[in-house]
């Protein structure tokens, strides 16, 4: 048996007793204090800018572009040919897309007041409260008003539509007058071509959207988002309001707040017609299309366009918008006489 000297067992007994006190490195491991780990949820999506979707404003612009084209006709007809042109640009709209184009303008228009725009966005701070004031918008047409500024941005689409629509009044005034005033200018007692193709013509175009305007679309988008004015004055409107200038509001508001976007379009529709003013447009065009039914010669056609085209339109937009008409004058003596036993007959069914 050996012996082991008494250094080397010295050694041997450090080295066991190290050994001893590392743990293994399991123990290690488990040992180390775990990260704390703090969760940060993303912030809220910022406001969007104020503005409405392209596809309202296209709305807009088409009704505005309409307008236009309209209200450039002249009484001065000098053919049955320059009457036909007037008519076919007159009857080229549908009472959907019409009045759908017309709440949207009036929407822009009511952007125009910075205080209603400031104050509907001060409380939109974040999403939730955004999502829970387009609800309310939409549901109570009555919330919108309680907004500061809402009276300056009533007042402007107010101006916005009532305008426009006692200038198409005039205008159709004109061109009524023109029917009676033609009749010494022998084409104008000629009979019209094809009449039934014509009238068939002016039903098709009247289940047709308004054209498009490119350019004009541009130009209210800058005006929705406060880049360039839109050239419209008025004095704050008080109530009360009709249907139709409160969906304007409804609408501008949402736009104010941003929430106006295309993939909102469909459910803000809702907002963009109004079932009075769509029955009074529709039965205009109904009269419309019994006007010409009946009309022989070409200066019956110039009765149609300015009394159910013109004058009857301007003063649906008018009276739904909260904007009286004033009185028409009729001439004397009558001397339209296939229209006037239309209108006989239709008072006798009524009976």
């Amino acid at each position: 048996m050996s012996w082991v000297r008494p250094a080397r067992l010295l050694l041997v007994l450090v080295l066991g007793a190290a050994a001893l006190a590392i743990p293994p490195m399991e123990t290690v491991a488990w040992s180390r204090k775990a990260p704390q780990i703090v969760y940060e949820p993303p912030p809220p999506p910022p406001m969007a800018p104020v503005g409405l979707s392209d596809r309202l404003l296209a709305d807009a612009s088409a009704y505005q572009s309409y307008l236009r084209r309209v209200m450039a006709i002249s009484p001065a007809f000098t053919s049955g040919a320059s009457v036909a042109q007037a008519l076919s640009i007159g009857a080229s709209y549908e009472p959907a897309a019409f009045l759908r184009g017309a709440v949207a303008y009036a929407a822009v228009a009511a952007l125009q007041d910075s205080a209603f725009v400031e104050q509907v966005r001060s409380f939109g701070g974040d999403a939730d409260a955004r999502r829970l004031m387009v609800n309310r918008i939409i549901a109570d047409p009555n919330y919108v008003f309680a907004f500061k500024g809402a009276d300056g941005a009533a007042g402007l689409a107010k101006e916005a539509l009532g305008g426009a629509a006692l200038r198409l009044y005039a205008a159709g005034e004109a061109v009524k007058q023109s029917a009676y005033d033609v009749q010494h200018q022998a084409w104008s007692k000629e009979t019209i071509i094809d009449r039934p193709g014509r009238l068939a013509r002016v039903k098709a175009a009247g289940q047709s959207g308004l054209a498009a305007d490119a350019d004009g679309a541009i130009v209210l988008q800058r005006a929705a988002m406060g880049l360039t004015p839109l050239n419209i004055s008025a004095a704050p409107a008080h109530p009360p309001y009709t249907p139709l200038l409160a969906h304007a509001l409804q609408l501008a508001a949402i736009a104010a707040l941003g929430e106006a976007s295309d993939a909102a379009y469909d459910r803000l529709t809702y907002l963009t017609t109004e079932v009075n003013a769509d029955l009074c447009l529709r039965m205009s065009k109904l009269n419309l299309n019994e006007c010409l039914a009946v009309a022989g010669p070409h200066y019956e056609d110039i009765f149609c366009i300015g009394q159910h085209i013109m004058m009857d339109t301007g003063a649906c937009l008018a009276k739904n918008i909260g904007v009286g008409i004033p009185l028409e004058v009729t001439p004397a003596p009558l001397r339209i006489p296939a229209l006037r036993t239309a209108v006989r007959t239709r008072a006798r069914r009524r009976r």
